[in-house]
C-alpha cells in the first residue's frame, strides 16, 4: 500500500499551508511556538516525515491567523482545477 505521504492530494494539503506560512513570513519557529510544539514539528511535517491529519490542518490554519474551512476549501479548489485540466489532456 503507498503511503498518504507521497500521494499528490495530501502534498498539496501540506504544501497550501507551507505556502500561506512563507506568504505571512512567519517562520517554522513562530507557528511551532503557536502551534505549542517543537519547530521540528513543523519541520517535519513540511517535509511530509510526519502525517498531518485534519485536525491538525485545523491548528496549524488558526495558528497561521486562517479560518480553516477557507483554507481547506482553498486546498479543495487547487485539486479540483488539477483534476479538470488532467482530464482535458486526455
Amino acid at each position: 500500500m503507498t503511503s498518504t505521504l507521497t500521494d499528490p492530494a495530501y502534498r498539496a494539503f501540506v504544501l497550501h499551508l507551507v505556502a500561506e506560512r512563507g506568504r505571512l513570513r512567519i517562520s517554522q519557529g513562530e507557528l511551532a511556538q503557536g502551534l505549542a510544539k517543537h519547530q521540528s514539528y513543523v519541520s517535519k511535517t513540511e517535509r511530509f516525515e510526519r502525517r498531518l491529519d485534519p485536525a491538525e490542518f485545523r491548528a496549524f490554519a488558526l495558528a497561521l491567523g486562517l479560518d480553516p474551512v477557507e483554507a481547506f476549501a482553498a486546498v479543495h479548489a487547487a485539486l479540483t482545477a488539477a483534476a479538470d485540466a488532467s482530464a482535458a489532456r486526455t
